[in-house]
């Protein structure tokens, strides 16, 4: 199925589209991103520039990564990144510290379109409905399959999400993070076995939890 601008259009006005990504590893920052473009210009991209946008999941890390560039150098594109802590997640729970990233993302987005522009927004947002965003926003079941912004938004946080894994695998060796990306794999599990939760393992999180070592 590939992505399109009809949940754009029937919105109108200046959409936001915005998602996720790291909601299941057991280390690191969730991430969410925010990306608008005019709907005139929009319709241009979806056939040029911006064809080969789909659903992060659906794409190669260095198709991704093309990707993600393109977006961000596009002229008239506004996008902004955005995350939760660790430490967030452990205080707040995972839903509400991506939520609270994707809030961030869209204010960030907002403060960048200026007051007046900003009052105009629609938030269409990946999956379930989103506590707490400033604007009225619609959700769109597995939106980054459907929405050409949702899906711009989702490789923006992708790829700063395996951008901080390998932040994480340099400042953290052992645990394979580059390799992983943080999520409960074999590997990961033994490495935690091995060395013990780091500094930025989200202690929350069951497997975490239940390790001996702090």
């Amino acid at each position: 199925m590939a992505v399109s601008l009809e949940f754009e259009n029937n919105l109108g006005g200046i959409v936001l589209g915005v998602d996720e990504a790291g909601r299941g590893p057991l280390v690191g920052a969730v991430y969410a991103a925010a990306v608008t473009v005019p709907l005139d210009l929009a319709k241009r991209l979806l056939v040029g520039e911006w064809s080969g946008i789909n659903d992060s999941k659906q794409l190669s890390a260095k198709r991704r990564e093309t990707l993600a560039e393109v977006i961000k150098t596009t002229v008239g594109c506004t996008w902004a990144i955005a995350s939760a802590s660790p430490h967030e997640i452990d205080r707040l729970n995972i839903l509400k510290a991506t939520h609270l990233a994707m809030r961030r993302a869209v204010e960030e987005v907002a403060a960048k379109l200026g007051e007046e522009t900003a009052r105009k927004i629609t938030v269409l947002v990946d999956g379930n409905p989103v506590q707490g965003l400033p604007y009225k926003s619609q959700n769109l079941v597995k939106g980054d399959a459907k929405s050409l912004f949702i899906a711009a938004a989702s490789i923006l946080a992708k790829t700063a999400r395996d951008a901080d894994c390998l932040r994480l695998e340099a400042e953290y060796p052992g645990y394979g993070f580059a390799k992983h990306k943080g999520y409960p794999t074999k590997e990961h599990f033994a490495a935690l076995a091995k060395l013990g939760p780091c500094s930025e393992h989200r202690r929350s999180f069951g497997p975490v939890a239940q390790m001996t070592l702090f």
